[in-house]
């Protein structure tokens, strides 16, 4: 039996090549970071360079090789492709992709436009796929693996958020779907699907101060474990996706809700 304090890390990712996608903020920000304490070589994607920046220089404190930078709107597709090949270019592999950028747009049937429609899933959606078409031929190569960030809203149903429901329900099934594809070639394809979690996300979609500070403490009523959650909390289960302490986990999709998933509809 190994001696206490000599017990093998569980979750690390030493050296793997990580394309962490949407990690100028939230919970792809927090993601690097939780990566970049477990060894891992960061490529990193986000629209706004100030803050991806940022996460980057405080990446540095941990890692060894300087993160790569690929900024760039997700639903460009020249981005996409450029994204993959510098990090490829950089590196000289691909070991996970994670795809952390989304957007949140809440408005109900009656509301929702189809510019919205297209928005969220052209965010949300489409450029998962093509993402994850292009990152394929690495990934097999390294039988690497891909974590996306789906949401609760994808296993359940809420008001006033048609279009992003839909959209992560959408991911939800490609993830699903992927895993079965690419099972066969030792590539493994996982999805975390969040609830509450205390981000910019919301304030983004419309609420202002006042409401955002309601929403938390309904969260509080709402999630049974009785709080939102933290990027931590994210970021650290996708750690454990995808590290090989979860060698033999494939087409799930985690809830990290504080028990939400698993309640009666309100």
């Amino acid at each position: 039996m190994a001696a206490a304090g000599d017990q093998e890390q569980v979750v690390s990712l030493p050296g793997k090549v990580c394309l962490v996608t949407g990690a100028s903020s939230g919970i792809g920000a927090g993601t690097a970071l939780v990566f970049a304490r477990l060894g891992a070589r960061l490529a990193l994607n986000g629209r706004n360079e100030e803050n991806l920046k940022e996460t980057a220089r405080r990446c540095e404190e941990f890692c060894d090789q300087k993160p790569l930078l690929v900024p760039g709107d997700l639903t460009d597709e020249t981005v996409l492709r450029g994204m993959v090949e510098q990090t490829v270019a950089h590196f000289g592999q691909l070991d996970v992709l994670v795809n952390s950028g989304g957007i949140l747009i809440m408005e109900g049937i009656e509301e929702t436009t189809l510019q919205d429609y297209d928005r969220a899933m052209n965010v949300n959606v489409r450029s998962l796929l093509l993402l994850t078409q292009l990152a394929v031929p690495h990934l097999i190569k390294t039988k690497g693996n891909i974590v996306n960030v789906s949401s609760v809203a994808g296993l359940r149903s809420f008001p006033g958020a048609v279009v992003y429901c839909m959209s992560k329900a959408a991911v939800d099934q490609l993830t699903r779907c992927a895993a079965l594809d690419l099972a066969s070639k030792q590539v493994r394809v996982n999805a975390v699907c969040p609830g509450v979690i205390i981000t910019e996300i919301h304030r983004r979609a419309g609420l202002d101060e006042a409401q955002y500070t309601q929403f938390l403490q309904d969260s509080q009523r709402t999630h049974p474990l009785g709080r939102p959650g933290t990027v931590e909390e994210v970021a650290r289960t996708i750690a454990f996706l995808a590290s090989d302490a979860a060698s033999f986990i494939t087409g799930v999709t985690m809830p990290i809700d504080g028990g939400l998933h698993a309640t009666c509809p309100r």
